[in-house]
């Protein structure tokens, strides 16, 4: 074995070395979450934080003034104003966090950030060693793929966090996400280093998997967000209609962001990668037609892809129709990213195309 061949093999080792080792660190972040929400359950401002607001009056805003005589001069204090965007909606407030507004809880929740930072230095070392013992793009195949995308996604969930955005109650299903792909990833999909066939060795290799990469890590915030907000519209609606819903749902739903709050994430999120996987479609086509001489030929991966590409783009239109907010629209999210998850897993696995050589 030469000096070369050994030196990618140690990378190899060292990659696998360091994937495993951040999985250890995302189970210890796993725990801190759980510790975070568990801690937060107790805290009576979890407890009461999504209360519907008793003056409130649907359909309409809703104006507080009050008036402080200071001699014989009235001060009018600056007025609560509520408002509305679109009839139905309802008023109500973000809930406090996974934390509940406790001490404790929020010492765990950022004990939590800390680890899932550590946790993502840790794996994107491994995807970057990955990439040097095979000395081109780490995304040849299934397991590469898998490994990237995760890093990807928490590299999102940890930049909205830099910008303050209120994006922490996604991290308990993030972490759990990330371990179930990273162990389906170590051991089901693994494959050993190697070079890719010579239709692969093309600098669209890292425009086109690199864009398609971005679209599903940011594409699966916004579908977390979607799913969300189904559970806490239905928990704010029997809340609205005199129900009462059970202690776990009162403990969880309450302390997410309101329903209003979780649909204009995902709206937003899955508006602003749109134009990114439109254009990994057209990358992909472009490259299609300098390896396999045509832009387009209804390989199963390409179908799929437009077919993913159409469901969002009904989605984004369904959601600016003023008939189609809220659940509707939801669901119409939820499928869209399940078009993608099937394109990934399903075409890859269970479909044989163009798209197939580089196996798992």
């Amino acid at each position: 074995m030469n000096l070369a061949a050994a030196t990618n093999e140690n990378l190899a080792n060292a990659s696998n070395t360091l994937i495993y080792s951040s999985m250890a660190v995302y189970m210890l972040a796993f725990f801190a979450h759980i510790a975070e929400w568990v801690l937060g359950s107790r805290s009576k401002v979890g407890r009461t934080a999504a209360a519907l607001k008793a003056d409130s009056t649907v359909g309409s805003s809703t104006v507080k003034v009050q008036v402080a005589q200071q001699g014989g001069t009235a001060v009018l204090e600056r007025p609560e104003v509520i408002t509305r965007s679109a009839a139905g909606t309802r008023d109500v407030p973000d809930g406090p966090g996974a934390a509940g507004g406790t001490f404790k809880g929020d010492l765990w929740g950022r004990i939590a950030v800390a680890l899932t930072v550590v946790a993502f230095a840790v794996q994107a070392a491994g995807v970057v060693a990955r990439a040097l013992s095979v000395q081109r793009a780490p995304w040849g195949n299934m397991y590469e793929f898998s490994i990237t995308f995760s890093t990807v996604a928490v590299g999102a969930y940890l930049v909205l966090l830099a910008l303050k955005k209120n994006v922490r109650w996604i991290g308990l299903l993030l972490v759990t996400t990330v371990l179930l792909d990273l162990g389906v990833a170590t051991t089901w999909l693994y494959t050993d280093s190697d070079q890719l066939v010579p239709a692969l060795h093309s600098y669209w290799l890292w425009i086109h998997v690199s864009t398609a990469i971005l679209c599903g890590a940011v594409f699966y915030l916004g579908a977390v967000g979607t799913l969300l907000y189904l559970f806490r519209d239905s928990y704010e609606n029997k809340l609205a209609n005199g129900g009462t819903p059970g202690k776990f749902a009162t403990s969880v739903l309450e302390r997410l962001p309101a329903a209003k709050s979780l649909d204009t994430f995902s709206y937003r999120i899955n508006a602003a990668v749109f134009p990114l996987w439109t254009f990994t479609i057209i990358a992909g086509a472009i490259w299609a037609g300098d390896a396999w001489g045509r832009y387009w030929g209804w390989d199963p991966k390409e179908v799929w892809s437009f077919i993913t590409w159409v469901a969002y783009a009904a989605y984004l239109h369904a959601r600016a129709t003023a008939g189609w907010k809220g659940r509707k629209a939801a669901y119409l999210a939820l499928a869209a990213f399940g078009c993608w998850l099937f394109n990934y897993y399903g075409v890859n696995i269970f479909v044989t195309g163009k798209h197939s050589y580089a196996g798992v």
